[in-house]
């Protein structure tokens, strides 16, 4: 994206969050089920990756499930007007927290927030970074422009923003002072440092990075999961209980229990979950490709 392209989408961003959260959930679950009639490569990967992980519906089930997911997807990106550029307060107020630890525990050990990417997680991460400090881990995306504005409007509460590529030396050192930090491992991105574990039945690449990082920085791991409320109420961020026991001295033990754990997550709201990634992108040898 170019340099006028970043500016048309802050623009358009701010104007959503000035206007009431309803009118904008409700404008991007409609542009949804248009984006859904049309083809599209998206649209493609979603209905691949609910086919694989759900064998047992049928493909009327799942054509539902990929139109209600993409209504989700495109209401997610409209909502990041709020999420971007509204105040702390107006995502308090649509943002609700049960939280299974006392989070405003002084003597906590070190601790690694681990999120999922259902279509929520990110004002999940916003609301947490409102109330308390916190890194979080991103990705680099292709245009630098838009990384840029992502990473300054996520930040813009205090949360200390960190490239999934930097040291893990930085991660390590923040986790031993005391700031909890915040990341993602249920996506694909690549064989380097990940082992091949079941999601659904279907072998897929997944991140060690947790167990690695838990290891080294001596902390717990604890899952938080955002879901999108019924009934344009909100959100609902839960944070979990520890994992007991992780990691273990295994990473394909502990990528799998990260997995299982997920998939009891996806089946309670499956729609919300991001199937429009290609989850399965990369395949153990021998496998031919899914997409």
């Amino acid at each position: 994206m170019n340099r006028l392209s970043i500016v048309l989408v802050a623009g358009l961003l701010r104007t959503l969050s000035a206007l009431p959260y309803k009118f904008v959930a409700r404008l991007g679950m409609i542009i949804g089920t248009a984006l859904y009639a049309l083809p599209s490569r998206r649209k493609h990967i979603v209905q691949i990756n609910l086919r694989l992980c759900f064998p047992e519906k049928t493909d009327r089930e799942h054509r539902k499930l990929a139109r209600a997911h993409f209504r989700h997807v495109v209401r997610s990106y409209l909502e990041r007007g709020i999420q971007w550029f509204g105040s702390a307060q107006s995502i308090r107020d649509i943002v609700q927290i049960e939280s299974k630890i006392d989070l405003d525990d002084n003597t906590a050990p070190p601790t690694i927030f681990m999120g999922f990417h259902f279509v929520g997680i990110e004002v999940g991460c916003m609301l947490y970074s409102t109330h308390l400090p916190v890194a979080s881990l991103y990705t680099r995306m292709s245009s630098t422009a838009l990384c840029d504005l992502a990473r300054k409007q996520r930040s813009r509460f205090g949360a200390e923003m960190i490239e999934r590529a930097s040291s893990a030396r930085k991660i390590v050192e923040l986790l031993r002072s005391g700031k909890p930090v915040m990341l993602a491992a249920d996506m694909d991105q690549g064989v380097d440092s990940s082992v091949f574990v079941p999601f659904f039945g279907v072998p897929a690449c997944t991140l060690t990075a947790v167990s690695r990082l838990a290891r080294l920085g001596r902390a717990r791991v604890v899952p938080f999961v955002t879901e999108v409320l019924p009934n344009y109420q909100g959100y609902k961020l839960t944070i979990f209980e520890p994992l007991a026991d992780f990691p273990s001295g295994s990473d394909v033990v502990d990528a799998r229990r990260m997995n299982a754990f997920l998939e009891e997550q996806v089946v309670k709201f499956p729609e919300q979950y991001y199937w429009v990634h290609r989850r399965f992108k990369h395949r153990p040898p021998g496998m031919e490709s899914v997409y």
